[in-house]
């Protein structure tokens, strides 16, 4: 039997227990999503994009899903208190794929803000939801979208209207929690209306040392004028395995902000697309990854330039040790009308050992002639004659080594844009080089 037929049969057999558990407008999706994944299957190596990653064979196990919607027995908000001194945030929980609202607190949010679960969105919002949902992840065209848009039931809902600017950040916790190896299916919807403001904390953790498979697909739709950033942090375990897809859509004089960093986990897989449909857009895309054992991080990304007048700037730093692996595909496309394009890409890479491995693959398509576009990617070790400078003055070797690996990420960091949450971050690393952060406990960002 393939790969692929278990959740065939799982979903014809289920069908109907799946929708009783969402909403109309999702259950109007899966139909079309289910068709194109069993055309489609999972991802191989055989795929030009997948090629570092062999996605399918993280399928094989016999995962549970729950697919009946059994409660979870934890309170999050008395388990997790996540607290980043001196930023006060909005905070909101995802239990495996389900959005957590038995005990939800006041979030004090302002009035045009809708931050929920997406299950319950559809039925208060239908029309929003459906002018959004499942728009920009095209189900036609790659596997994981397919199978995600055939099995998620819930997610998270986040709306904010015109002209509304958040004073602190939403912050989305997911947890996973079982006492067996568990699949979760999740999704997250966003959508800032033009010269809309806000900023948005993802945290990964994982509570129990099962077998997690975690599949995701993000959509973000940033209007005129507005402004967004998204900070994702992954802090899980090596038995964990995190398949992301995020699409992203800016109209005309948006600014985004997308910083995606992985500090533990077992295996990562995250697609990112950027698609600048409205003139004077900007992307900044960053990435940082710390992997050690036969930890592997795998990220591809796509920024599409479709009108003049946009500007992206793209940085990964990745820092290998052991037989860790690690792969960067980034690609810049810039379409005919996409005159006076600026964007520059960039990967850097530390390798600690011998054993562990990066493969990289920058790429630049351009058909404008009036554009200002460069990529490069870097592979090495450390400095040799700076880590003999810092010993000649003192410095213990480990100490030396640790500094300058700490050094070599902190560009990423640098890019976040609320201090608070950097200070953080620092601290975070700092305690990942000196293997203190061998296991999500809790959360990491009140440690």
């Amino acid at each position: 039997m393939s790969v692929e037929q278990q959740y065939i049969d799982l979903y014809q057999q289920y069908t109907e227990m799946i929708n009783k558990h969402s909403s109309p407008i999702l259950n109007n999706k899966r139909a079309d999503a289910f068709n194109h994944f069993c055309s489609l299957g999972f991802p191989t190596k055989k795929l030009e994009d997948y090629k570092y990653t062999d996605v399918s064979k993280f399928f094989a196990p016999d995962y549970g899903l729950n697919i009946n919607r059994l409660g979870i027995p934890v309170n999050p908000y008395e388990v997790f208190k996540c607290d980043v001194p001196n930023m006060s945030t909005s905070l909101f929980f995802v239990v495996n794929d389900v959005f957590y609202n038995k005990e939800l607190p006041k979030p004090n949010l302002p009035e045009g803000v809708v931050v929920s679960s997406l299950k319950d969105a559809a039925v208060q919002y239908p029309d929003l939801v459906e002018t959004y949902y499942a728009k920009l992840a095209d189900c036609s065209k790659d596997g994981i979208t397919a199978f995600n848009t055939t099995f998620a039931q819930d997610g998270v809902f986040v709306y904010v209207s015109k002209n509304v600017v958040l004073d602190r950040p939403i912050q989305l916790v997911n947890i996973l929690r079982s006492d067996v190896d568990t699949m979760s299916n999740r999704r997250i919807l966003i959508v800032l209306e033009d010269g809309a403001e806000a900023k948005m904390l993802v945290c990964d953790h994982a509570m129990d040392e099962v077998s997690f498979l975690s599949t995701q697909v993000v959509e973000v739709f940033v209007g005129n004028n507005a402004t967004f950033d998204l900070y994702e942090l992954e802090e899980t375990h090596t038995k964990s395995v995190r398949v992301s897809n995020m699409y992203v859509e800016q109209k005309a004089n948006s600014n985004v902000l997308l910083n995606g960093m992985t500090l533990h986990n077992g295996v990562t897989r995250n697609m990112t697309k950027v698609s600048l449909v409205g003139e004077g857009a900007e992307i900044n895309l960053c990435g940082m990854a710390i992997a050690d054992k036969t930890q592997q991080v795998d990220n591809h990304t796509t920024i599409d330039h479709m009108v003049p007048h946009c500007n992206s700037n793209e940085l990964f730093k990745y820092v290998l040790d052991d037989s860790a692996i690690g792969a960067f595909t980034g690609m810049v496309l810039v379409q005919p009308d996409a005159q006076h394009t600026a964007s520059q890409m960039t990967n850097r890479n530390l390798l600690a050992t011998r054993e562990s491995r990066m493969y990289t693959q920058p790429q630049l398509e351009i058909y404008a002639d009036d554009v200002k576009c460069s990529h490069g990617a870097t592979v090495g070790q450390l400095d040799e004659k700076a880590l003999f400078y810092m010993r000649a003055r003192g410095i213990a070797e480990r100490e030396a080594r640790l500094l300058l690996m700490f050094a070599f990420v902190n560009e990423v960091i640098d890019k976040i844009r609320m201090e608070p949450l950097k200070d953080r971050l620092h601290i975070l690393v700092e305690k990942r080089f000196r293997g203190e952060l061998n296991k999500c406990q809790g959360c990491a960002l009140c440690k």
